[in-house]
């Protein structure tokens, strides 16, 4: 029961600042998700971090690990949203929107996670 809620509890806080992150940076006028993509690539950046902390001499515990990485990242970075928007995109025959967001996503992300490992070293 306690693990449960420490995702509970880390999930809503990110999944909070998700909403406000995306409230302030998604632009309404371009239609470009710029805070779904920050979140995720903020996100990415994070678990990378708190995953290699987590390996690297147990600097942090299961329990920590479930509270930030599980549910803090987990409900902080969002593919549904980022499919969605991607759909978006591709109704609206913007092509080189959804291959820009799609591929910069991806990459980016990747690199993120690496740079967190990297950091936590």
């Amino acid at each position: 029961m306690k693990n449960l809620l420490l995702v509970f509890v880390g999930g809503g806080f990110g999944s909070v600042l998700r909403y406000l992150i995306g409230k302030y940076l998604n632009s309404t006028e371009t239609g470009i998700p710029y805070g779904t993509f920050a979140a995720n690539i903020i996100g990415s950046l994070l678990i990378g971090v708190i995953l290699g902390m987590a390996l690297k001499n147990n600097a942090l515990t299961q329990s920590h690990t479930l509270l930030l990485a599980t549910g803090f990242c987990g409900g902080f970075t969002t593919f549904s949203t980022f499919a969605y928007e991607n759909h978006v995109f591709l109704k609206a025959g913007d092509f080189t929107s959804f291959a820009i967001y799609t591929i910069a996503s991806f990459v980016v992300g990747f690199l993120a996670v690496f740079a967190g490992m990297y950091l936590a070293k």
